[in-house]
């Protein structure tokens, strides 16, 4: 699978149902020794008083519970989003 294929995806959290966004772009964090993907990076919700500071949201790879045709499901806590960048 391309990283272009991932970011047309929309993503689920299981745990409460929220919709992180079909945001057409999505970044990927590796290990550097092992290769492994660790994170997904996907942009975090928009504040309105924000101007000019992104904000990602770092989604662990093994909280991934299936990638489909058009979603990926993760299972995660909110209060578990990893760091926020």
């Amino acid at each position: 699978m391309r990283l272009s294929e991932l970011c047309s995806k929309e993503i689920i959290n299981l745990e409460n149902g929220e919709k992180m966004g079909n945001n057409g772009y999505i970044d990927l964090i590796f290990d550097e020794l092992t290769g492994k993907i660790e994170y997904i990076l996907v942009p975090g919700k928009f504040r309105f008083f924000s101007f000019g500071i992104k904000n990602y949201i770092q989604i662990p790879w093994n909280s991934i519970k299936r990638i489909g045709p058009d979603i990926i499901i993760i299972e995660l806590e909110k209060s578990n989003y990893g760091n926020k960048i």
